[in-house]
């Protein structure tokens, strides 16, 4: 029988590293910021808007 919302192990005590420190808060919160893997390009994009459509590969 399977249970429902993890009932078997929801109240399990959380894994504590004794060889690690936690990692802390600061590190641990740019882990998950985005990143711009384009950078630049939304300058560009802009750019390109103001100069207007048909100037697009004119440089």
């Amino acid at each position: 029988m399977i249970k429902d919302n993890y009932d078997d192990i929801i109240d399990l005590p959380r894994h504590v590293s004794e060889k690690r420190l936690p990692m802390p808060l600061h590190d641990r919160a740019a882990q998950f910021a985005p990143f711009a893997a384009l950078t630049g390009y939304d300058a560009a994009i802009d750019e390109a808007t103001k100069k207007g459509a048909g100037d697009i590969g004119d440089e």
